[in-house]
């Protein structure tokens, strides 16, 4: 007699043949992926992340009891091992409300130390439903894999002794799973993925015009078709401050910045679009400017305004920079499917550029640095050779939010002084590496540099940065004390785990605020129509901040012209937070002052922020002082984060580093 089940007995019956000490592995994964880590997680993002643990653990849990079975290790009774898994279900289960019901405030502790707004809840209960739909998604992809490994396994067994033949069938289901996934789902994945990103590259944006200037890359004049440049690349050419614009700032005389930028599609080869850039940074008097910057982009071919247009303000305009694209893709995708093509078109461009610049005489030539960001500045420690140099040094490099997999970066950092941190370290004697995050070098100013200078720009939150997959089983050096002043101090480390959460991270670092993980600003020098530090100030958290502000913009300031430290010990020239004065999250920042006009300043922006006519009066107040800041410590508030915290200080406090 055929007995018809209900829906409710199938699933029963299918969850209680689950195994149990896979489920409690995978309970306790789950309960460790809701911790903190490096930036902060949506509950999407979290689900996702929890089930995969769940999966991961659950799978581990299985192994460990069939490695237990097969070695044919003695087991508890049946009634030991009743009682045994009642308790450990009882205990992960109370683990894993205890855990959800704490992930709102973990989440808030990466949060506060990013000095974002905090979050009321966490969303445990979507965060479950997403979690178990992620792990028997996974489940459902592990079984299918058994199933491939017992059927090979099975017709094979009957010619080979049965050991061979369960490798065999696991070593044939192992090949088939990972020839159908590259050569099917990843490659197509990957033509699409490729395809989408090159049309975007080449789609036009009216409001940048071809260059109409004959010096101007894309220009008739050019070598370089406007056309061929991509959409990063005429964006990089299109912007940036033009002498006026400089000298207005600044109070000196400028130059035009030069920009030269070949896209993907003006040449066949890597090499074909180094001779290229080449050509047309000759044509355009590139080597006759003082600073001269081979650039690496990222993977779209994007190169951060930031730190381009902070070096040709501290520079006068009398700078000439040069990039190559390499990829359509952005930079973990291009990290993942095309890693060769970026140290290729970045070694090929500096072989050139650098092979002309050594025939030139030295007392004429340019100084010559390197730069990159993120991917970029992988690509960029790869695309010299020391041996290469070592008898004719460029001036330096500034390589901003190195990857994990960065070959010097590696070098350098595992070689670091015993006494300094891994998120910042300090290299002998600071001659020839130094490192900075948004709190400023470990350095002193006063240290000497050598003949080459060299600064790596990072983040104690950036994942990209830190990330490695020996955190599978090893507790990164970076999470002991003292940590990161962007590091939750409710971060742990849980083998597998905890690489999982970063690698994770590492795909949603860039929603982070200024000066935290790989976030960094798009923007050009004018914002607004206010010069950038202007419009910093717009954005101080507190009108506290700005009473501090506008009292020490108003009152014994030194003279005009000249970067002067803040004395230590006095009031005088202090700019200061009042809810941190006296703390240790309270530092000291260097001023320099330039001429404004009050006609050239639009204080429109304060619309932006919202009515406040305390507010308003104070922006004014600092307007009318004629005070702007350039901070060679590129943080007045650590806490607090005022004006002074963004991408454009925290370049030029690098750059000056290096000139």
């Amino acid at each position: 007699m055929n007995i018809v089940k209900s829906p409710a007995q199938i699933v029963w019956r299918y969850v209680a043949s689950l195994s149990g000490v896979g489920l409690a592995l995978g309970a306790l994964f789950f309960a460790a992926a809701l911790t903190p880590t490096l930036v902060p997680r949506s509950y999407l993002i979290q689900g996702v992340l929890a089930g995969t643990c769940f999966a991961i653990g659950y799978e581990l849990g299985v192994l460990w009891r069939w490695l237990w079975r097969y070695l044919e290790l003695p087991e508890p009774s049946p009634r030991i091992r009743s009682a045994a898994n009642v308790a450990v279900a009882v205990g992960c289960f109370v683990t894993v409300i205890l855990f959800l019901w704490r992930a709102a405030e973990w989440q808030n502790s990466i949060r506060s130390a990013m000095n974002m707004e905090l979050v009321e809840t966490a969303h445990p209960a979507k965060v479950s439903v997403i979690a178990l739909i992620t792990f028997f998604a996974l489940f459902w992809l592990a079984e299918s894999f058994k199933l491939v490994t017992s059927f090979v396994s099975g017709r094979i067994r009957r010619f080979i002794p049965r050991k061979i033949a369960n490798f065999v069938g696991l070593l044939v289901a192992v090949l088939l799973i990972w020839s159908t996934a590259n050569n099917l789902l990843i490659r197509a994945a990957f033509s699409a993925l490729d395809s989408s990103f090159r049309e975007f590259d080449a789609l036009f944006e009216p409001e940048r015009p071809q260059p109409g200037e004959a010096t101007r890359t894309g220009s008739a004049a050019s070598l370089v078709k406007w056309n061929e440049l991509g959409r990063a690349g005429r964006e990089f050419v299109a912007s940036g401050p033009t002498a006026a614009q400089i000298a207005a700032f600044t109070g000196r005389p400028a130059r035009n910045p030069l920009r030269v930028y070949v896209g993907l599609r003006g040449a066949d080869t890597a090499r074909g679009r180094a001779e290229l850039a080449l050509g047309e940074l000759k044509r355009q008097g590139g080597f006759e400017r003082s600073v001269l910057i081979v650039v690496t982009p990222t993977g779209t071919g994007w190169i951060d305004p930031a730190a381009m247009d902070t070096i040709e303000y501290l520079a006068d305009g009398d700078v000439a920079s040069v990039a190559v694209q390499y990829s359509y893709l952005n930079s973990p995708l291009s990290l993942l499917f095309q890693p060769e093509y970026g140290a290729e078109a970045a070694r090929a461009l500096f072989a050139v550029i650098y092979g002309h610049w050594t025939t030139l005489p030295k007392e004429r030539r340019p100084r010559l640095y390197l730069h990159g960001l993120s991917l970029g500045a992988m690509n960029s420690q790869d695309s010299a050779e020391l041996f290469e140099t070592i008898g004719d040094p460029i001036a330096g490099a500034l390589w901003s939010g190195s990857p994990f997999t960065s070959r010097i970066w590696r070098s350098i950092t595992a070689n670091r002084n015993a006494a300094s941190p891994a998120w910042l370290p300090e290299f002998r004697d600071g001659r020839f590496v130094r490192f900075m995050n948004q709190n400023g070098p470990t350095v002193a100013p006063s240290t000497p540099w050598g003949p080459m200078r060299v600064v790596f720009l990072q983040y104690a939150s950036d994942p990209i940065v830190f990330f490695d997959y020996h955190y599978a089983y090893q507790r990164p050096t970076w999470i002991n004390a003292p940590r990161g002043p962007d590091v939750s101090a409710e971060l742990r480390w849980y083998p597998v785990v905890t690489m999982l959460q970063i690698a994770v991270d590492m795909a949603v670092a860039t929603g982070t605020p200024l000066g935290m993980a790989m976030s960094t600003r798009q923007n050009t020098m004018s914002m607004h129509g206010l010069p950038w530090p202007i419009y910093e100030i717009g954005r101080a958290r507190h009108l506290e901040d700005l009473r501090f502000i506008s009292e020490g913009l108003r009152t014994s300031l030194p003279a005009p012209a000249a970067i002067i430290p803040t004395p230590t010990g006095e009031d005088n020239g202090r700019l200061r937070c009042a809810q941190c004065f006296g703390t240790e999250n309270w530092s000291l920042g260097h001023l320099y002052r330039f001429s404004l006009r009050q006609d050239q300043v639009d204080l429109s922006f304060v619309n932006d922020i919202g009515e406040c006519e305390e507010f308003f009066a104070i922006v004014q107040a600092v307007v009318q002082a004629g005070w702007v800041f350039w901070s060679t410590t590129p943080s007045i508030c650590i806490a607090c984060q005022p004006f002074c915290s963004g991408a454009h200080i925290r370049f030029s406090c690098a750059w000056l580093r290096c000139l």
